[in-house]
C-alpha cells in the first residue's frame, strides 16, 4: 500500500487531531504546532473573530502567530478561501489580536501576583535573585536601560551558575505592569517558580512572537520552546 504524501488540506489539518496537534496555516500553507498558530472562526453574522483559546464552535482557520501573516490573510481573503464562504475580516483585526494577546499576558501576570509569585521594585528584585530561584525577570518596555542591565547581568550570571537559562521579559510597559499588579509604577519585577509564572511566560512569548520580537530563552515548563525563549521584548 502506497502511503500518501500529499500536502494537508485545511480540512485534513482541522480534523487530524488524532494524528497530532499540528494545523495548517492558511497563509503559508505550512503545518505547525497548534500552539504556534492563532485560530479564527466566523461569528453568526459572518464576521471573522479570533479564538485564542481554540474552543469556539465551528470550523476554524489557522494563521501563524505573526501580525504580518494576519494582515496578509486579510489582504488575500484567506479566511473566505479557507472557509469557502463569505467571511468579513475587520480591517483592524490584526490590532484586535494584539490587544487580546496583550490582555491575556497582563491577566496572567495579575494572577501570578495574586498568588504571591510576583516581586516588584529594583531592590526587592535584586534581593530575590540572591535568595532563591527566580523563574523570570520582568522590565517595563519603557524602563531605563541602566536599571535593566544591572538586574539582567546579575540574573544571567546566577542562572548560568545553576545551569539554567535566564527568562527576561520586556513586552509590557511600566503602566501595563503596574495595572496588572495593582501597584504604582512597577518598573522592574520578578516571578518565582510556579504554574502561573509559566502561564505568564507562555502568553508573553506568544505576544513577543506576534510582534516579531526577539526571543532567546526557553521556559522550563515547555521543552517544545527550548530554542524560543529567554528574552521577550516588544
Amino acid at each position: 500500500m502506497v502511503k500518501r504524501q500529499d500536502r494537508l488540506t485545511q480540512d485534513d489539518a482541522e480534523q487530524a487531531s488524532a494524528a497530532g496537534p499540528e494545523r495548517l496555516c492558511a497563509v503559508t500553507r505550512e503545518s505547525h504546532d497548534a500552539r504556534d498558530l492563532i485560530r479564527f472562526v466566523l461569528s453568526p453574522d459572518g464576521i471573522v473573530v479570533p479564538d485564542l483559546d481554540r474552543r469556539l464552535p465551528g470550523r476554524g482557520v489557522w494563521i501563524g502567530c505573526d501580525r504580518n501573516l494576519v494582515e496578509k490573510a486579510i489582504r488575500t481573503q484567506a479566511f473566505s478561501k479557507s472557509l469557502k464562504t463569505r467571511a468579513e475580516a475587520p480591517a483592524d483585526l490584526a490590532e484586535r489580536v494584539d490587544g487580546l494577546i496583550l490582555k491575556r499576558a497582563a491577566g496572567a501576570l495579575s494572577l501570578a501576583n495574586k498568588a504571591g509569585l510576583a516581586i516588584a521594585g529594583f531592590e526587592k528584585v535584586f534581593a530575590a535573585l540572591e535568595k532563591g530561584p527566580v523563574r523570570a525577570v520582568l522590565h517595563g518596555a519603557d524602563a531605563a536601560v541602566d536599571g535593566r542591565s544591572k538586574i539582567d547581568r546579575k540574573y544571567k550570571a546566577i542562572q548560568a551558575d545553576r545551569g539554567r537559562v535566564a527568562a527576561i521579559v520586556n513586552v509590557l510597559t511600566i503602566e501595563q505592569m503596574s495595572l496588572a499588579m495593582g501597584r504604582g509604577s512597577v518598573v522592574h519585577a520578578a516571578l518565582t517558580p510556579g504554574g502561573l509564572s509559566d502561564r505568564f511566560l507562555e502568553e508573553a512569548g506568544r505576544l513577543a512572537r506576534y510582534r516579531h520580537s526577539t526571543i532567546e530563552a526557553a521556559p522550563e515548563a515547555d521543552p517544545r520552546a527550548a530554542d524560543d525563549f529567554s528574552e521577550f521584548s516588544s
